[in-house]
């Protein structure tokens, strides 16, 4: 259905208050480990047809065609009109769900009635209204030309996006189990609401986080956290008005966390000791820039950093075998951006029958501050870091993704806290439902911060073994994975693919507690792979099985891995 306005009624909030109870009555669904993908075969996602002839992208821009109507074409959660979706669990799922509100969608978009006709500001909004969690897909077109005018749909499709339940996990030999009443789309408005107890191997929280991304309609965010955890407890407030697309002139925000927690240090796998650690960070920034020129953006912002880090015993282990020096780095700032619009799009790469963008560009970032005594630091220090990302080819065929950084602190007279390290990803797309994926990903410290250690484990690529399994100064990891993507789609919730793997990595040098490295470490493993159409509470679920190969004795030779990723 086309619409171009939209009036909210508070009758919606008895279907609220329905649906929670619905959901709370809905057994063996937990939402919290699922998220919007695009459905394949038979589609659900209709792109309404043009209503004239019009002509390719090239020929309106060149004629100065500008936009005239923006019509919103907006699609429920489940597409009824299908007959595998025409169920009456389908329906009343429909009739709770509180759409999207259309000026949450408009507000989005970084094309207006009046602007010239340009097919990349279409591409864009499409990214910008695909990266929320509550939209399945958007696509634009034109659908009508007539007087140098050409109108414009938007097609989006929801998701469900409360969920009520509990939740379960495991990875790296360790369990974690929660509750939470999660909300996406509070009221069709984008915001954000949860509330949750997470229990974990570090520690035991309740939770509450809020966004709102667009506050009363505009660009600034607002994104809060409190946590009450068996260890201590977090404040989080962030506001920002980033540059939220290639042509946005100005950014600016503010952010505070106050985080007093208990951190812990591992070897194989197994906590040796114990801190308490309390963090105090500010940070606020400017930024601006000329927009789009040409290909390329540049972007420059400049701020001010108060961080501050104190540790001590625990009233556990009141002599500790190690714990981290204090610091306390008040500094002034400055960093540069640049980044080329080269952007694709593509299907079966980390996501199954979604939707996926992929940056095909050079990305470039460097950020200097300077910490001074005379301004209230406990050093002298220059910190810097920077970083580079680069794709090549086409995810139609072969494509690598690489990227390179470096960061750390120069402070008497050496380099402190520094890393250096690199990432590679490549995809061979070997038909429509196979894939070939591989990486490598490689770093290099010198004289890190003790609370800030490099570590090798389940929980950080080698599957078969526990996490946190072995620090070092040094580490390289490779991960090879065969993807296949099936046309099975259960109860038309979940789409299903599968993976086999094998991991290798090591490290080198002595972590902060030392002890013997144990060279390379390998493992492999078979998996499952369910990505949800219907909610927006999760990307994808890993059922994996992992069997470490030179192991040794201590660890279960085989490993039972359940947790959900943003991907593949």
């Amino acid at each position: 259905m086309l619409v171009k306005t939209d009036v909210y009624r508070l009758r919606y909030w008895p279907r609220y208050l329905l649906a929670a109870i619905v959901c709370l009555s809905c057994p063996g669904i937990d939402s919290a480990h699922a998220e919007a993908a695009v459905d394949g075969g038979e589609s659900t996602f209709t792109i309404p047809e043009a209503t004239s002839e019009i002509p390719g992208d090239d020929v309106l821009e060149q004629e100065g065609a500008v936009i005239g109507e923006i019509f919103l074409a907006k699609y429920d959660v489940f597409d009824t009109s299908q007959p595998g979706e025409n169920k009456s669990l389908f329906r009343l799922a429909n009739r709770l769900h509180i759409e999207t509100r259309d000026d949450v969608i408009l507000n989005q978009l970084v094309i207006k009635r009046g602007d010239k006709y340009e097919r990349r500001l279409l591409d864009e909004s499409e990214r910008i209204l695909r990266g929320n969690q509550y939209l399945y897909d958007a696509k634009i077109i034109p659908i009508h030309y007539e007087n140098g005018v050409v109108d414009i749909s938007v097609a989006t499709r929801d998701t469900w996006t409360l969920g009520i339940g509990f939740t379960a996990s495991r990875g790296g030999g360790e369990n974690k189990t929660g509750f939470e009443i999660d909300e996406r789309n509070l009221l069709g408005t984008g915001l954000k609401l949860s509330l949750k107890t997470v229990k974990e191997v570090d520690r035991d929280s309740v939770m509450m986080d809020f966004h709102d991304p667009h506050l009363g309609d505009s660009w600034v965010s607002l994104a809060m956290r409190a946590a009450n955890s068996s260890d201590g407890n977090t404040f989080q407030l962030i506001v920002d008005r980033p540059f939220y697309a290639l042509d946005t002139h100005w950014a600016g925000g503010f952010s505070y966390l106050n985080d007093k927690r208990i951190d812990s240090l591992y070897d194989r796998g197994e906590k040796i000791t114990e801190y308490e650690h309390d963090v105090q960070n500010y940070r606020v920034y400017g930024g601006w820039s000329d927009g789009l020129e040409g290909s390329w953006v540049r972007r420059w912002r400049t701020g001010f950093v108060y961080d501050n880090h104190e540790f001590a015993a625990t009233v556990d282990e009141p002599i500790p075998l190690l714990i981290p020096e204090p610091r306390k780095l008040i500094y002034p700032f400055i960093s540069f951006e640049m980044l080329q619009d080269a952007y694709e799009i593509a299907e079966n790469h980390d996501q199954i029958d979604r939707t996926e963008d992929f940056y095909l560009g050079t990305h470039y970032s460097a950020e200097l501050g300077y910490a001074s005594e005379g301004i209230g630091s406990d050093r002298n220090a220059l910190i810097y870091s920077t970083r580079i990302d680069s794709g090549f080819g086409s995810p139609t065929n072969r494509m690598l993704l690489a990227s390179a950084y470096l960061s750390g602190r120069w402070e008497s007279g050496e380099n402190v806290n520094s890393m250096l390290g690199a990432d590679l990803r490549h995809y061979h797309q070997q038909s429509e439902k196979a894939l070939f994926f591989s990486s490598v990903s490689v770093a290099v410290s010198k004289d890190l911060d003790v609370d800030n250690p490099l570590l090798l484990g389940g929980d950080n690529g080698l599957r078969g073994y526990p996490l946190r399994y072995q620090g070092g100064t040094s580490l390289g990891l490779l991960t090879l994975e065969q993807r296949y993507y099936t046309d099975w789609y259960p109860f038309r919730l979940f789409r299903v693919g599968g993976a086999i793997f094998a991991d290798v990595g090591r490290t080198w040098g002595e972590g902060p507690l030392g002890g013997e490295n144990l060279g390379w470490l390998t493992d492999v493993g078979f998996g499952l792979r369910l990505g949800s159409t219907r909610s927006a509470m999760g990307k994808v679920i890993h059922i994996d099985i992992a069997f470490p190969i030179n192991a040794e004795p201590t660890i279960d030779r085989v490993q039972f891995l359940v947790t959900t990723k943003q991907g593949f």
